[in-house]
């Protein structure tokens, strides 16, 4: 009897702490291109250095990640889940997912910034954190499954509700870079995480909504290029959805109008969205930024740590943040040399004790190796635009001039006037149509949007 207590005992063991995808896991993408000399080595070297050097006990199974050695911030926390999911360490994923539960508001979301392993000095959420930390889930759910002590699968839900209810702009799609500010008038390009909402939209059965957070993601990185006539993928750390500066980022860093710390990641955001899924805005906005480097800089090595936007240099160090992003662009930058050289630059850079940049190249080794993976349980299906389930979006309603459509591709638009007359007729070519009525009299009109057998037809006022 006591033998089969003890063989019970290591079988529930074994069971509790099995998993899907032991590290590493060496994938290759099917969309863009993998470094020669990629090394999953590499990519473990940087965790163990940094859980040794960021991570830290609290009390009743509880981990932070030291932003410095008073404080936590929610972003590292997020960041701290997406590793260990990735290095199947359930144990500390456990213990960064409980703290950022023990430090939520009332809106479900982790306060900002924490004391040490208690204590709240930054009060609401931060944007990114949320992304990361509910893809995290997914990941984990599919890693370890949701019947043991936390439902990873339950918890992702609950927080990628939260986002959508008050991290993203009511009506507009737009990415609010906290629960209780922005919108509109100010949001964060670098939190921008396409490939994220994809995974939202499949997890949730809620394709429609997130495909449009992506959309519109690209729409506001198209904006803030074009009005300030960026060189290359250089968007700057805040702006209006617009593309504009933001006159309520005043307090930040040359009030955001540069591509530094925060902008620098938006290349490894956007790169995930083309190496998971094919974006083609994706490997357009990355092919900018890697050709920015390989053409204008002449190799990653000339890279710096601060740019204005139309190229000119801002600050002098060349660190990880900035030269594994624009690595990780590479990856759909289509030079199999420049992305090699930019592997091993980046490989090369040690800055060991600072939490951000560590991090962060800690992050994009994990995508250049192949270890930072989409789950097939988060992967699109082929009725995602089932016309007859109404996948069919368009905004913004009013309007004063254009609308967009969000529908299938080879779907048939065609506008009718107030009086039932025929504007216009065309083809989709991708999911979103811009339709303009600029030159049309205010009022009432019909858009029909006909794919195969099946057609919608959505009212729209023009203001």
């Amino acid at each position: 009897m006591k033998n089969l207590f003890l063989l019970v005992s290591i079988f529930l063991c074994i069971e509790n702490h099995s998993q899907t995808k032991p590290f590493p896991v060496n994938i290759v993408f099917n969309n863009g291109l993998m470094a020669t000399s990629k090394n999953s080595q590499d990519a473990k070297a940087n965790y163990d250095t940094w859980k040794s050097n960021f991570t830290e006990t609290c009390n009743n199974g509880r981990y932070r990640v030291k932003f410095n050695s008073s404080q936590t911030v929610s972003e590292g926390i997020a960041y701290g889940m997406l590793l260990s999911v990735y290095s199947a360490d359930k144990t500390l994923f456990d213990g960064l997912w409980l703290y950022y539960k023990d430090n939520a508001n009332s809106n479900g979301v982790m306060n900002w910034r924490i004391n040490g392993c208690s204590g709240v000095d930054g009060q609401n959420g931060a944007t990114d954190a949320e992304l990361d930390a509910a893809f995290a889930l997914i990941v984990a759910d599919y890693q370890w499954g949701s019947t043991g002590t936390i439902n990873y699968k339950n918890d992702a839900k609950t927080l990628i509700t939260a986002i959508k209810t008050h991290e993203i702009e009511a009506n507009t799609f737009v990415l609010k870079p906290g629960d209780a500010f922005g919108g509109s008038q100010i949001t964060n390009p670098s939190y921008f995480s396409p490939a994220y909402y994809r995974a939202f939209g499949a997890f949730t059965n809620d394709t429609v909504f997130w495909n449009t957070v992506a959309s519109k993601s690209y729409v506001i990185i198209n904006n803030n290029l074009t009005v300030n006539n960026a060189v290359g993928g250089l968007v700057s750390d805040w702006c209006e959805a617009s593309g504009n500066y933001s006159a309520e980022a005043n307090g930040y860093a040359n009030a955001g109008k540069t591509y530094s710390y925060d902008a620098a990641r938006t290349p490894w955001r956007i790169a995930v969205d083309y190496l998971w899924y094919g974006t083609p805005e994706a490997k357009t906005y990355c092919k900018k930024s890697s050709d920015f480097v390989r053409i204008n800089l002449g190799g990653s090595a000339n890279i710096k740590s601060g740019y204005n936007q139309n190229g000119t240099v801002t600050e002098q160090w060349n660190n990880a943040p900035f030269v594994g992003a624009f690595a990780c662009a590479a990856m759909a930058g289509e030079n199999q040399a420049h992305l090699d050289a930019s592997y091993a630059d980046l490989k090369n850079i040690n800055e060991p004790g600072n939490y951000f940049n560590h991090t962060l190249k800690t992050l994009y080794s994990f995508l250049l190796t192949g270890n930072f993976y989409l789950p097939p349980s988060a992967t699109l299906s082929n009725d995602d635009f089932d016309m007859e389930k109404s996948t069919v979006l368009l905004y913004p309603n009013p309007s004063a001039d254009k609308f967009t459509v969000f529908a299938p591709e080879n779907s048939v638009i065609t506008v009718l006037s107030p009086q039932g007359n025929l504007i216009s007729e065309r083809k989709t070519s991708s999911e979103n149509t811009e339709i303009n009525l600029t030159n049309q009299s205010s009022g009432l009109y019909l858009i029909k949007i006909t794919n195969g057998t099946k057609t919608v037809t959505k009212k729209v006022i023009l203001k």
